[in-house]
C-alpha cells in the first residue's frame, strides 16, 4: 500500500473513532513524512556539531589574528570601565599616548590568548548530546552560542587567564599599566586604584569571542550561502 492510500485509510478510520482521531492523524503524517528528507535526531545533532565547529573555527581565526580585537569596534577592549576616571585624569595631564599604548597591548594579549580556545570548543561540541542538539536547532538564533557559553566559559577563563597574564607581560602591557596606575595614584586628592588587569582582559576577551561566534551562528541560520555542506543545508533549511 502506498503512502497516499495509507493516509486515506487512516483518515477514514479516524471518522469511526472520534476520540482517537487526533492521534491517528498524527501517526499518519509521521508515516507520510518518513523518507522525504525529514530531520532526524541524528541529523540534528550532527548538523549542529558541524555548524559549531565551523562557526567557532571561523571566530577564533578572526579574533586571534593581528588586530582581531584591536581593529574590530564590536569587540575592541577599551580601558577598564572601573578605571575610566583614571583614563580621563591621565589624559588630562598629558599621558594620553601612554593610555593608548595600554589599550593596544591589552588587545594584543586577547588576540594571543584566543588561539587556545578552539580545542576547548571542540571538546564541548563533541560532548553534546541528542537533547542539546535538538534544543539548539529549534532554539533562538543564538541558542548554540548560549550552549557554548554555558559549557565552556569556566574552562575558557581558566585557560585564558595564565595565557593573558603571560601575554600582558610579553607585550609590555603589565609594565605600562603599572606605570599608569602609579602615575595616577600620585595625583593629589584621588583615591588609590589598582584594578585587576588580567581578570578584566580575560573576561573581555571571552565576551568578544562569543560575540563573533553568535554572528557566525546567525549567518549559518539565516544565510543559505553560509551553509556550505549538504548536512548544514538539510538541518538549517528545515
Amino acid at each position: 500500500m502506498n503512502k497516499t492510500k495509507l493516509l486515506l485509510t487512516l483518515l477514514f478510520l479516524s471518522l469511526l473513532s472520534f476520540n482517537s482521531r487526533e492521534q491517528i492523524l498524527e501517526d499518519a503524517m509521521k508515516i507520510v513524512n518518513q523518507g522525504t528528507g525529514g530531520l532526524s535526531e541524528k541529523d540534528a545533532v550532527a548538523g549542529i556539531r558541524e555548524a559549531l565547529v565551523k562557526g567557532t573555527g571561523a571566530s577564533v581565526a578572526l579574533v586571534s589574528k593581528l588586530d582581531g580585537y584591536f581593529s574590530n569596534p564590536e569587540i575592541k577592549i577599551p580601558f577598564p570601565e572601573d578605571a575610566r576616571t583614571i583614563e580621563s585624569k591621565l589624559r588630562a595631564i598629558g599621558m594620553g599616548s601612554e593610555v593608548d599604548k595600554v589599550i593596544l597591548t591589552i588587545n594584543r594579549a586577547a588576540e594571543d590568548a584566543a588561539k587556545s580556545a578552539q580545542s576547548i570548543f571542540v571538546n564541548a561540541i563533541t560532548a553534546m548530546n541528542v537533547s542539546d542538539g535538538i534544543q539548539i536547532v529549534r532554539g533562538k538564533n543564538d541558542a548554540a552560542t548560549h550552549y557554548l557559553a554555558r559549557t565552556t566559559t569556566p574552562e575558557l577563563r581558566a585557560k585564558f587567564t595564565p595565557v593573558i597574564k603571560s601575554s600582558l607581560d610579553k607585550v609590555d602591557a603589565t609594565r605600562l599599566w603599572t606605570e599608569l596606575i602609579t602615575a595616577y595614584n600620585q595625583i593629589p586628592f584621588v583615591s588609590r586604584q589598582n584594578p585587576d588587569l588580567t581578570a578584566y582582559v580575560t573576561d573581555e576577551a571571552i565576551s568578544g569571542l562569543f560575540k563573533m561566534i553568535a554572528k557566525e551562528e546567525l549567518k549559518i541560520r539565516q544565510n543559505p550561502v553560509a551553509r556550505t555542506t549538504d548536512l548544514l543545508k538539510k538541518v538549517f533549511g528545515q
